[in-house]
């Protein structure tokens, strides 16, 4: 068999360029990027097929020491990377404190799995800082191979790639090969919209919102959304509001935009915001929103 097929997975703290990398190395714009902490929840797929490989890249959210059960359903996200790959990439940055999470670079250290250890945003370091960081991550995880590249600037992406692929075993695809995702849709709606509301809202608007997607028609002419923007608290719900409505309307006009692209259609997108008390501890809402218990 010549053909090579294997999960990778890319795990590290939040805010060191997971989500832009991921992206890069799919060719797509599957995670959302913003400059905010948490701004991955779910794991996400990512496929790249060619006809000698298949690579299943999985996006995790940032590594953090859970608060409520929503960061306990992402630290899981992030802990089964560990154990469900073929390659792991390691994703740390110039800029974060070493040695962060230090229980979390401890298991990725003991693991078997190849580990390709990216140390990201080299672009905004010194070729001095650079070696001394090299030098501390050859001391902590040595077993890894380290890469050092700009996800951003696109440098070293391409040996990073090739590297991943030498390293996938042989097997056959595990998607069909015209297969870009396992999530549908309606995911990606959902995040384009909570986006949206990283960019546009501040403090703890964009920790306390979840969107769900409650109707997704395709009309010959467009596709009809209704997403329900769910949020904590009454205080909450008037802050996404905004006054007479000023800062729901412009979140729903410009996520229209970015799913008009996504889909491709014309789209007639309605928001609605709900207050959900305590969502993020609560089962039944996380269940319903795609996370584990």
């Amino acid at each position: 068999m010549s053909h090579k097929s294997g999960f990778v997975s890319i795990v590290g703290n939040p805010n060191v360029g997971k989500s832009t990398l991921s992206n890069q190395l799919v060719g797509e714009k599957l995670s959302i990027i913003t400059s905010k902490a948490q701004t991955t929840r779910h794991k996400i797929l990512g496929i790249v097929n060619e006809k000698d490989y298949q690579i299943i890249f999985s996006d995790t959210p940032g590594v953090l020491e859970p608060a409520y059960k929503l960061q306990e359903s992402m630290l899981k996200f992030s802990k089964s990377a560990l154990t469900d790959a073929d390659v792991i990439l390691f994703i740390t940055d110039t800029v974060e404190k070493q040695g962060k999470n230090e229980n979390f670079i401890n298991n990725v250290a003991t693991t078997n799995i190849p580990i390709l250890l990216v140390i990201n945003k080299i672009d905004i370091s010194t070729q001095s800082d650079l070696e001394k960081l090299v030098e501390f991550w050859k001391q902590k995880i040595p077993t890894a191979e380290i890469f050092p590249i700009s996800a951003l600037r696109k440098f070293n992406i391409d040996n990073l790639f090739k590297r991943i692929v030498e390293l996938l075993p042989f097997s056959p695809p595990y998607f069909d090969k015209d297969a870009l995702t396992d999530k549908p849709e309606r995911f990606f709606i959902s995040e384009i919209i909570r986006e949206k509301i990283l960019l546009f809202y501040q403090k703890e608007i964009p920790y306390s919102t979840e969107v769900e997607i409650e109707e997704f028609k395709e009309l010959p002419e467009r596709v009809d959304i209704r997403a329900v923007i769910h949020v904590m608290r009454d205080s909450q719900k008037g802050i996404v509001i905004g006054h007479e409505g000023k800062a729901l309307k412009k979140l729903g006009i410009e996520a229209r935009k970015d799913i008009e692209t996504f889909l491709a259609k014309k789209v007639y997108l309605q928001l609605f915001v709900k207050v959900s008390k305590d969502w993020r501890n609560k089962d039944n809402f996380l269940k319903n929103f795609g996370y584990e218990n």
